[in-house]
C-alpha cells in the first residue's frame, strides 16, 4: 500500500504531462460549463475519443479536472445572466441573480470559486477515507428507497422556496407533468407525444432549463428596455461591502435596502457549515443516480433550516449559496465511489468513465484497489490537484466573466439569445430542441409574472421520470400494498424524514402567516 501510494504521489504531481493535461482540461471545462446548454457531461463525452490515445491516469485526470470545473463554471452565467450553467446552480439561481442586482455579482463568485474549491477537497477526503465503507451503504438502498430520495429531493425545492408554498407546489407539479412526455421504463405507450417523434424519449431537461431561465430573463428585460431606472447591474469591486450602486439604493425599498446588510454582514460560511455541507453532497452523490442536483438542493434546504437568516434564502443569501456549492462538488467525488467499487455509475460522468476503464481494459469493482491500487490513489492525488488547479483558472474566468455586467443590455440580450439557441441547438443537433427551448421560455416568463418560482419546475422535468418508475416496480412488485414503502427500516428511515419535511415546512409556514396577520390586525 506505502509503495503503491508513493508512485501514486510522484506519478501525479512530478508528471509535466498530467500537469500539462489537468491545466488544459481546467481551461475546457471551464469553458463547457460557462456556455449554457454546454454541460460536463457533454465535455466528457467530446473527450472519450481522445482518452483513446492517453495512459488510464492522464485520461482519468482530465475527466476529474474538466468536470470539477465545469460545475463551478455553471455558476458564472447562474450569476450573472440568470442562467444555471449545470442543473446543480438552479439550486441557488434565484439567490445569486438577487445579489447580482444589488451590484456584488463579484463577490457571489469569488464565494462560490471558494466553496466549490473546499467541497471538492472535502469529497476527495472523504472518497480517500471512506471509499469502501460508504459505497456499502449504497447495497442497502432498493427502489422503495430510491423512491423516497427522490421524493425528498423534490420536496426540498418547496421548503427552500420563498413566498406561497402553494406557488412552489404548482411549479413542481408542472414540472413532474411535463416528465410524464414521452415513453419511459414501465410504460409501453407514448404519452402526450402529439405525433412528434422527437417527444418519445421526453422534454430534454437541458433546453427546457435554459429556455425557463434563460429565454424568460430576455423576455423580461425585453419589457424595460428603454427603462434607465433598471439598467444592467455593474459588478462591485469591494468584495467585503454592501453594494454601492447608487442607483439601486435609490430605487430598491427599504426592506432591499436591509436585507443587502444583513447579507454583507453574514459570514460566507464556517467549517461546521463547510463539513455539514461537504458530508451531505459525498453522501448523496455516491447514490447511483441522485447527483450533485440533489446534493445542492438538500443542502439549500439544511442550509436554510439551520440558518440564523432564514429570511434571506431566495432573496440574496450568501450562506445558501455557498452550502449548496460546497455539497455540489462534493458530489462530484462521491459519485466515482459506487463506480469504482461495484461499477455502477453514481451520474451520467461516471457512466461514462466506466466506458473508459472498460476500454483500458481495466474492471471497475472491488478488485481495482488491490489489481489497480496504484491507479486508485493515483485518481485520489488527481481529485486534489484539480481543484486546487482550480483556484486560479476559476478566478481568471470571473475577471473575463465579469466583463458581461458592463455590456448593454441591447448588446447583451441577442448574445445571451445566441447562446441559448446554440446550447439548445448542440444538444441533438436539431431544431426541435430549440423549440421546446422557446417554449419554455414563454412558459417561465408567464409563470414567474404569477410568482410560481422555476427551481422546482426544472427538478420536476428532472426527477419525475425515476420517481414514477421506482413508485410504480415498488407497487407491481408488492401488489398494490402501500405499506411496502415502509416495510424495510433504511426505507421508513427516509419516508419518516420525508413526511416530517413537509409537516414542520406546513407548520412552520401557517405559524408565520397567522402571526404576520395577528400583526396587522394590531
Amino acid at each position: 500500500m506505502i509503495d503503491s501510494l508513493r508512485d501514486a504521489a510522484l506519478q501525479v504531481f512530478l508528471s509535466p504531462e498530467i500537469w500539462l493535461i489537468v491545466i488544459l482540461s481546467a481551461v475546457y471545462g471551464v469553458f463547457m460549463g460557462a456556455v449554457p446548454g454546454l454541460t460536463a457531461t457533454m465535455a466528457v463525452a467530446l473527450f472519450v475519443p481522445v482518452s483513446y490515445w492517453l495512459e488510464p491516469t492522464p485520461a482519468l485526470a482530465a475527466v476529474v479536472t474538466m468536470v470539477a470545473c465545469a460545475i463551478f463554471a455553471g455558476d458564472i452565467p447562474t450569476v450573472l445572466l440568470r442562467i444555471p450553467g449545470t442543473p446543480a446552480s438552479a439550486a441557488y439561481v434565484d439567490d445569486a441573480y438577487a445579489l447580482t442586482l444589488r451590484g456584488e455579482s463579484r463577490r457571489v463568485l469569488h464565494s462560490a470559486l471558494l466553496c466549490s474549491v473546499m467541497g471538492g477537497l472535502v469529497g476527495a477526503v472523504l472518497l480517500m477515507t471512506l471509499g469502501n465503507q460508504l459505497a456499502r451503504i449504497a447495497t442497502m438502498f432498493s427502489v422503495v428507497e430510491y423512491f423516497w430520495l427522490y421524493l425528498l429531493g423534490l420536496s426540498c425545492a418547496v421548503v427552500v422556496s420563498q413566498g406561497s408554498a402553494l406557488r412552489a407546489m404548482v411549479g413542481l407539479m408542472i414540472g413532474l407533468l411535463l416528465s410524464t412526455v414521452g415513453l419511459s421504463a414501465v410504460h409501453t405507450e407514448a404519452r402526450f407525444t402529439f405525433g412528434q417523434p422527437e417527444l418519445f424519449q421526453g422534454i430534454s431537461f437541458i433546453p427546457a432549463m435554459i429556455g425557463l431561465f434563460g429565454i424568460s430573463e430576455v423576455f423580461r428585460n425585453l419589457l424595460v428596455l428603454d427603462s434607465p431606472a433598471k439598467s444592467q447591474p455593474k459588478p462591485q469591486h469591494d468584495n467585503t461591502a454592501v453594494s454601492e450602486n447608487v442607483e439601486a439604493k435609490n430605487t430598491a425599498p427599504r426592506s432591499e435596502q436591509d436585507l443587502a446588510a444583513i447579507a454583507a454582514a453574514t459570514p460566507i460560511t464556517t467549517p461546521i457549515r463547510l463539513a455539514r455541507s461537504g458530508v451531505i453532497g459525498a453522501l448523496i452523490g455516491m447514490l447511483p443516480g441522485a447527483g450533485a442536483d440533489i446534493a445542492a438542493w438538500v443542502s439549500l434546504a439544511v442550509s436554510k433550516r439551520f440558518s440564523k437568516r432564514p429570511e434571506l434564502y431566495g432573496k440574496g443569501s450568501l450562506e445558501g449559496i455557498a452550502d449548496a456549492a460546497t455539497a455540489n462538488s462534493a458530489a462530484l467525488a462521491g459519485g466515482w465511489i459506487p463506480a469504482l467499487v461495484f461499477g455502477i455509475p453514481g451520474d451520467s460522468v461516471t457512466a461514462i468513465v466506466i466506458g473508459v476503464l472498460l476500454m483500458k481494459n481495466i474492471q471497475p469493482g472491488p478488485e481495482i484497489f488491490t489489481k489497480q491500487a496504484t491507479l486508485v490513489y493515483s485518481l485520489y492525488f488527481v481529485f486534489i490537484l484539480a481543484n486546487l488547479i482550480l483556484l486560479p483558472v476559476g478566478w481568471a474566468a470571473i475577471r473575463v466573466g465579469g466583463l458581461v455586467v458592463n455590456v448593454p443590455r441591447n448588446v447583451l440580450l441577442p448574445v445571451i439569445t445566441l447562446f441559448c439557441i446554440v446550447g439548445a441547438y448542440s444538444i441533438n443537433g436539431g431544431y426541435f430542441d430549440v423549440g421546446v427551448m422557446l417554449a419554455m421560455g414563454v412558459l417561465g416568463f408567464f409563470l414567474e409574472r404569477r410568482g410560481i418560482p422555476l427551481g422546482p419546475v426544472v427538478l420536476g422535468i428532472i426527477l419525475g421520470g425515476p420517481l414514477e418508475e421506482r413508485f410504480v416496480q415498488t407497487i407491481v412488485s408488492t401488489d398494490g400494498s402501500f405499506l411496502a414503502f415502509f416495510s424495510r427500516p433504511m426505507a421508513a428511515v427516509l419516508g419518516v424524514l420525508c413526511l416530517t419535511t413537509w409537516a414542520v415546512t406546513f407548520f412552520v409556514r401557517t405559524l408565520k402567516k397567522r402571526k404576520s396577520t395577528r400583526s396587522g390586525g394590531a
